[in-house]
């Protein structure tokens, strides 16, 4: 007998139309999404998060970066704020006022990547996630930030995140959860494990394995075959629609966010 939780989605049958003909018609509508990242080695994830955004139909954006890249971006990024930064180039911990500020105006946050590895920069992000109440995205490098943490996040409510495998299984080992994430793990297996760890914590999880992304939320989970073949390239395209699709529709986060996936 197939799992109750389990529901499979299909590039032409999406599991939740009435989501996809009910999409706000102009800007003002459409929510607001603060993008968070970079530091002065690169800044492409948050350039990346701001286009897939954009084409998911975001209303509004801002983006924040550390104040070391001001000169190298404000040309090609010329809306971005900048916010303090440590000497080595990352965000330093006097950023928080800047980050909590401007999450105040928006319906979502997304830390997109490209923090570098940075002690300061680790106690702003654990600050961050404590003192910001709304929905919160996690990618990339700003997940390995949290493994020392990890209920920073994985007890938090409104935090969604978008990780590899190895993210994943490093994240599961820190929780000590009882069931243990494996490269070798078959698509059933998976679905089952995402299960008991979405039930047992309040965290969403979007995690791709093989040629298939899984989201998973409050215990369900939803399976979307994908185009994108490596790790490096799929992660916040994925989680700059998931952001988007989870802010303009609040209170169906597991339908919002298994929406996206074919939308990317």
């Amino acid at each position: 007998m197939e799992n109750t939780y389990w529901h499979k989605q299909s590039a032409d049958k999406p599991l939740f139309s009435d989501l996809l003909w009910s999409r706000p018609e102009n800007k003002r509508t459409a929510g607001k999404l603060l993008i968070i990242g970079g530091n002065i080695h690169g800044f492409s994830a948050v350039g990346q998060a701001y286009q897939y955004a954009q084409k998911a139909g975001v209303g509004s954006t801002r983006i924040i970066l550390p104040d070391v890249l001001q000169k190298t971006v404000s040309k090609l990024l010329p809306d971005a704020l900048f916010t303090a930064s440590t000497p080595s180039g990352s965000f330093s911990q006097q950023a928080l006022a800047d980050l909590i500020e401007n999450a105040a105006w928006a319906d979502g946050v997304i830390l997109s990547g490209d923090l570098a590895r940075n002690s300061e920069t680790a106690i702003l992000l654990e600050k961050f996630a404590s003192k910001y109440s709304g929905q919160l995205t996690l990618t990339k490098d700003a997940l390995d930030y949290f493994v020392n943490f990890p209920n920073a996040i994985t007890q938090r409510p409104s935090t969604t995140l978008v990780l590899t495998i190895a993210q994943l299984q490093r994240l599961a080992n820190a929780i000590k959860f009882k069931i243990a994430f494996t490269f070798d793990m078959d698509l059933l297996k998976l679905v089952s494990s995402l299960h008991e760890l979405t039930t047992s914590l309040q965290i969403n999880i979007v995690v791709k394995h093989l040629d298939t992304i899984f989201v998973a939320v409050n215990g369900r989970v939803s399976t979307t075959k994908t185009n994108y073949r490596d790790e490096e390239t799929w992660r916040n395209p994925i989680a700059a629609s998931a952001s988007v699709w989870w802010l303009q529709n609040p209170t169906k986060t597991f339908e919002a966010i298994t929406t996206s996936m074919i939308q990317t």
